[in-house]
């Protein structure tokens, strides 16, 4: 059940990307990344309320709403604000090769944090996954743009992919048994909550009103907000309390190999034969944690 939810979620963030990336090109990413989380908590809380009988976690325990909350904190705030960007400062291309480190970060401190262990196999399929994926990202397009900050982007890369990585760590051992849904909540608030404190000492609430009012971008942030901070990260959850940590952030990493069919079938783009040989590794790779 873990490899599927987490499969599941690479799919979800597929169709994230696209939404946010369209409501991004409208308005900014840093008011589409509150919203998201606004919206997202919306159809959270009408689900929890038909699942659960309570639109909010109030019967979460202390220790959920204190690790849920730093995980909110280090994987929406911290890694998705470092992540943002770096895909300005040293692009998209490459910013998605470093978050390939976000698996085994991950795996790392699950194994000193939750004393998770990995077999020789799963770290044979996850190399084989998190390889295909940086063959497919490395052989797309390069951007020929200038970078001028391309070494502040690398670092602010890397410290998102530990953001993500550490983020799901703490997800797990806030969760335990309690309600996926219900714990996305508490993440989902505490991300807001930071985003809220940053917003208002750099002043961007302003944007973050303007683009409400633009109609096309919240419809494609809403379409986001459902695929991710309401399913993917639900799911995301689900994966890593049935399954090893590691091993669901590297079948949640194919993202960008699972993004290749849009780029071809719908955007017409042009991918090289590296694109095609990644995402068959990384599939098998895939297929692989899938029969452990």
């Amino acid at each position: 059940m873990g490899e599927l939810a987490a499969l599941a979620t690479a799919f979800c963030w597929v169709g994230s990307a696209l939404f946010f990336a369209d409501a991004g090109a409208r308005v900014g990413s840093l008011p589409v990344n509150l919203l998201r989380l606004f919206v997202g908590f919306g159809f959270l809380a009408v689900l929890t309320t038909i699942t659960r009988g309570a639109p909010l976690p109030l019967d979460a325990s202390r220790h959920a709403w204190i690790w849920l909350s730093v995980s909110g904190l280090v994987g929406f705030t911290f890694g998705d604000l470092c992540l943002f960007r770096a895909f300005v400062d040293l692009g998209p291309r490459l910013s998605t090769l470093v978050m390939s480190l976000a698996p085994p970060i991950a795996a790392l401190v699950g194994y000193a944090f939750l004393g998770e262990r990995l077999t020789s196999f799963d770290l044979v399929a996850m190399g084989l996954t998190l390889g295909g994926v940086a063959i497919a990202v490395v052989a797309r397009p390069k951007i020929t743009a200038p970078m001028p900050n391309r070494g502040r982007g690398l670092v602010l890369a890397l410290l998102g992919a530990v953001g993500q990585g550490v983020g799901l760590v703490l997800s797990k051992h806030g969760m335990g048994d309690y309600d996926a849904f219900a714990s996305t909540q508490i993440r989902v608030l505490a991300g807001a909550a930071g985003f809220g404190v940053v917003f208002t000492l750099f002043r961007v609430w302003p944007r973050v009103f303007r683009a409400t009012r633009d109609r096309a971008a919240m419809r494609s942030m809403t379409l986001g907000a459902i695929a991710g901070p309401f399913l993917g990260v639900s799911l995301s959850l689900l994966a890593v309390r049935h399954t090893e940590t590691g091993v669901a952030a590297a079948i949640m990493a194919t993202t960008p190999v699972l993004i290749l069919p849009f780029a071809v079938f719908v955007k017409r783009e042009s991918v090289p034969l590296g694109g095609y040989l990644g995402a068959v590794i990384a599939i098998a790779g895939v297929a692989l944690l899938m029969a452990r």
